[in-house]
């Protein structure tokens, strides 16, 4: 898109409005505020669903299994976002992903509401993934379409972005939790409520507050060229279709096959994206300098997201089994336990914001910081399987020391997470700028794919060797990343 059509975008969205941020703000605050609400409410209580007997409203799967499952889609979430920005890109534009989006994720929770099959289950998820992909990536895009590339007001508009996909993401644990113990389908119908919410908001004040933000397709395929990608789409699709048609009776095609699958592609896709920029004549010397850089930091992220996110399966099952839920007459849904790591956020982004300012140029460099995230990751492990070290792994633990490894976990994600995202904007090749983001994001593709594989290996009997094994590598490859923090900042030619 041209500097000039960019500026006629800008000028057109009204420039004050929401805390003194242009009034799409509010359209895009709001909008991911309930899409946050709809997803975190149903990943809350989704692997409860999955492992529960039927006799207790659950579908009855093996647990290991339902962990595994909710691995592998939190990895397809993650990896669907580069289909979802493609399309934005070449077919849509992003306002028009942002809508289809909604509605595939407000009809996968309302199939998740209706009482139904394990092949129900699936197709809620399909749906799911295919929104999420959609939506997730092309709202933040939208943010950034709203302010001029001169306007400072940009980075406190994304901060104010954040605190909506996090009040989000705190709220509805808490509500949908809640009502689990009466059914799972009421709480998967609040998560769909949420986001037609969000698409109400959309709809309503998109046109108002977002002017010709999200309208244009920044590189729109040609007559010619969407003949021929809609011709491979159609053919990939109906090959797929053949292939899951005979590979089923077959028994080729398992849930433990499935999740080997997506195993493997969580690390295949971004070695792939490496390889194609990395030997791309567009790819200059001093970049392919800072995209080695960028490997080992790509590396540390995807081992400090496997523990990260094993908040919403090992722990929510060490929650609902582990830990004492009921005081004075007070039953604490374990569900809630999933509201830690927003609130926690909430709560000290502007700490770690104000700590990166205060300290200036005495701050640690990319690689380090990226060190004392790995860090505390794995110190969050070891502190979680102190109580079954000392106690025993029979009796139940009080809640503080889930509530102290999730704060932990926390305090390691605002030393990388952000980092990680400026980082990624610094290192990537000029030509691949928006694929190295993508390449970002698909560290924690890959790291949910490997807690796919490695959750199995998780039972009271297992417990202490799980948690010190996983934490025990976070703190080693913590140690050897600020060890060679020195090189690594030696390969990013100046970037800091």
């Amino acid at each position: 898109m041209s500097t000039f059509n960019k500026q006629k975008i800008v000028e057109s969205v009204p420039q004050k409005g929401f805390f003194g941020h242009p009034k799409g703000l509010l359209t895009l605050f709001f909008t991911e505020f309930w899409e946050r609400f709809s997803y975190y409410g149903m990943r809350a209580i989704l692997v409860y669903y999955m492992y529960y007997e039927v006799s207790k409203g659950g579908l009855g799967i093996d647990k290991s299994t339902a962990l595994a499952i909710v691995s592998i889609y939190g990895s397809l979430v993650y990896m669907s976002g580069i289909i979802g920005g493609w399309l934005a890109d070449r077919v849509f534009g992003t306002s028009r992903a942002v809508f289809y989006g909604g509605i595939f994720i407000m009809f996968g929770h309302l199939v998740l509401a209706l009482p139904g099959s394990l092949t129900m289950f699936f197709i809620s998820m399909v749906l799911i993934v295919i929104g999420t992909g959609l939506l997730k990536p092309n709202v933040s895009s939208m943010v950034g379409d709203i302010y001029s590339e001169e306007d400072n007001r940009r980075d406190a508009g994304f901060s104010i972005f954040y605190m909506g996909i996090n009040l989000g993401g705190f709220i509805s644990p808490l509500i949908v939790g809640s009502v689990m113990k009466y059914s799972f389908h009421l709480g998967f119908g609040i998560a769909a409520v949420g986001m037609f919410l969000g698409l109400i908001v959309f709809i309503v004040t998109k046109k108002k507050n977002l002017g010709l933000a999200g309208t244009y397709i920044a590189n729109p395929l040609s007559p010619t060229e969407k003949k021929k990608v809609f011709t491979k789409f159609g053919l990939g699709a109906v090959i797929v279709a053949i292939l899951i048609a005979v590979a089923i009776p077959m028994g080729l095609l398992t849930i433990e096959t499935f999740i080997a699958l997506v195993g493997i592609l969580g690390f295949l896709i971004p070695a792939i994206y490496f390889f194609v920029m990395y030997r791309s004549p567009k790819t200059t010397a001093t970049e392919r300098s800072r995209l080695i850089a960028f490997i080992p930091l790509f590396l540390a992220s995807v081992m400090f997201w496997s523990i990260q996110e094993q908040g919403a399966t090992i722990l929510a099952n060490y929650a609902d089994e582990r830990t004492q839920l009921d005081f004075a007459g007070l039953h604490i849904s374990p569900a809630w336990f999933q509201s830690l790591n927003p609130l926690f956020i909430i709560v000290l982004a502007p700490v770690f914001a104000w700590l990166w300012i205060r300290l200036g140029n005495r701050q640690p460099s990319i690689p380090q910081k990226f060190s004392l995230g790995l860090l505390f990751a794995g110190i969050s492990f070891i502190v979680i399987l102190l109580p079954g070290y000392f106690g025993g792994t029979h009796s139940l633990v009080s809640p503080i020391w889930l509530v102290l490894s999730y704060l932990i976990a926390v305090i390691g994600e605002l030393c990388l997470s952000p980092v990680g995202l400026s980082a990624a904007t610094k290192l990537g090749p000029a030509a691949f700028s928006a694929q190295t983001m993508s390449l970002w994001f698909l560290s924690n593709a890959a790291a949910q794919a490997l807690n796919a594989q490695i959750v199995k290996f998780y039972s009271p009997a297992t417990e202490t060797l799980y948690f010190g094994t996983i934490g025990g590598i976070a703190i080693v490859l913590s140690i050897l990343l600020f060890v060679l923090s020195p090189k690594i900042q030696g390969f990013m030619k100046g970037v800091r």
